[in-house]
């Protein structure tokens, strides 16, 4: 192998040029052309990009969520503004935990100038596994849902702690 083998250039009628690490995956140039070009045209129709922007906006996911598990159960979490008990169902369906509802606006869209809320459908669903179906409760305050999933006896960890013996 000669050492101009490992050198990351190659030769055009003479000239060289250096290669850019995107040109080594033809494939993720081509996603991300792809991505400017869906980029360029919807940026004047006021709809989100399908970069990373999308990922950061706050109505693709909403509402937001938190899901934190203890060996004992699971809770899920989501703020509702502005909703109340009624607005929301929530429905545990083949290990499956749906959380859905309406946000209505307040005013007609002939009154509003401008708006960066939130209104319409939603659905979040949320994979759970191992869970006490009849022991599920939900409980909704200030706006805010949260859901226990206890966790069934066969899915609670079972530890046994191991002495080490030394020689």
């Amino acid at each position: 192998m000669a050492i101009r083998d490992l050198v990351p250039w190659t030769s055009r009628r003479g000239q060289a040029s250096v290669r850019r690490s995107e040109e080594v995956n033809p494939f993720l140039t081509l996603h991300r052309e792809m991505n400017r070009l869906f980029d360029d045209v919807f940026r004047g129709f006021d709809l989100p990009s399908f970069g990373t922007e999308r990922l950061l906006d706050p109505a693709t996911g909403w509402p937001n969520i938190e899901v934190s598990e203890t060996d004992k159960d699971i809770k899920v979490s989501a703020e509702l503004p502005g909703l109340e008990q009624k607005d929301v169902e929530v429905e545990l369906t083949n290990d499956v935990l749906a959380i859905r509802g309406e946000k209505k606006t307040e005013t007609e869209d002939k009154d509003r100038l401008f708006s960066e809320r939130y209104y319409g459908r939603f659905e979040r669903r949320i994979p759970v596994d191992n869970i006490e179906e009849d022991k599920v409760s939900a409980s909704f305050k200030n706006g805010v849902l949260t859901v226990t999933l206890p966790k069934s006896a066969t899915a609670q960890p079972k530890a046994k702690r191991i002495a080490i013996n030394g020689k």
